[in-house]
């Protein structure tokens, strides 16, 4: 069985870390913690993008956490404030909400 690695681990962390404490470095002045109870839906496309974009080396080693924020966090800019636009757009992947896990894991 194989687990994910430490780096994946600490970029994910991080920066759930960053986006449920309101502290986000590239949220400055938007406020979106009350998303997380009124509006969840974004919060997890946010999660989502982070995920799509996050790129690993063969070894496991996160290799562009800070753009994979960026393109994450720009969605969330965008949903709040409309005059924001996304550059370069979405590409379809990006975006893409996977399938999620059995409701049990598996025997």
């Amino acid at each position: 069985m194989q687990h994910l690695s430490h780096s994946f681990s600490g970029a994910l962390r991080t920066f759930a870390y960053f986006m449920a404490s309101g502290t986000q470095y590239t949220l400055e002045g938007i406020k979106y913690l009350d998303l997380y109870g009124n509006d969840p839906s974004a919060i997890e496309q946010v999660y989502a993008i982070f995920a799509n974009v996050l790129q690993l080396d063969e070894t496991g080693r996160v290799m562009n956490a800070h753009y994979a924020q960026k393109r994450a966090t720009d969605y969330l800019r965008a949903y709040c404030d409309p005059s924001f636009q996304v550059e370069p757009p979405y590409e379809d992947w990006e975006v893409a909400l996977h399938e999620p896990p059995p409701r049990l894991d598996p025997v």
